[in-house]
């Protein structure tokens, strides 16, 4: 058993230039998992983000995106977790990923930032604290590093984004497992099911 879930921060960029957007893989999958959940957010201007309270299957959670643009997402998810007294242990981290093809999902636990500004500056905030879970989107590369900031700063195309969008419900399906303190089983299942339907036919 790990520790069990009680905030999933997903990273995004505030405003509707970027809601469409690439970066913005983690406030789509939080869009949908409150849509699921009955849960609405509302600003939350001592979180610095919009926030709301979602039971998933039963397991009570706090739900953040951060409307401090990318490259702050730290200090939001800083600020719920100490009101709460929440460990960063207990954080799930949603974002985009480029070093996966769309319609990858991956779990991971701990690790570097990976050039990603949000990670970055979360583990900053923690004080380099990285024990906390991710949940990779994955939505693709542009072929050289030059490119990324604008790449990931721009939408998808229409079948990349249906890709992701079906990567991210198959991942909020097993997120209960995750907030339940289950999370190499969340891992076990959500890979494989990924690597299933990703086989040849």
């Amino acid at each position: 058993m790990s520790a069990p879930i009680e905030v999933i921060a997903g990273l995004g960029n505030p405003g509707a230039e970027y809601r469409d957007t690439r970066h913005n893989a983690g406030f789509w999958l939080l869009d949908d998992l409150a849509r699921r959940a009955g849960a609405e957010f509302r600003s939350e201007r001592r979180f610095q983000g919009e926030t709301a309270r979602a039971e998933i299957d039963g397991l009570p959670c706090h739900l953040l995106k951060p409307t401090t643009f990318m490259n702050r997402s730290g200090q939001a998810v800083a600020a719920l977790a100490r009101y709460y007294r929440i460990p960063v242990e207990r954080i799930l981290v949603v974002h985009d990923e480029i070093d996966l093809p769309p319609g990858a999902a991956r779990f991971k636990r701990g690790g570097g930032h990976g050039g990603h500004n949000g990670l970055r500056d979360i583990i900053e905030v923690f004080g380099g604290a990285t024990d906390f879970l991710r949940l990779r989107l994955g939505v693709g590369h542009p072929g050289s590093a030059a490119a990324v900031v604008n790449y990931v700063l721009h939408p998808p195309s229409a079948a990349d984004r249906t890709l992701i969008d079906t990567a991210i419900g198959e991942a909020i399906e097993v997120l209960p497992l995750a907030l339940a303190g289950q999370s190499e089983r969340a891992m076990n299942r959500l890979h494989r099911r990924r690597d299933e339907t990703t086989k040849p036919q």
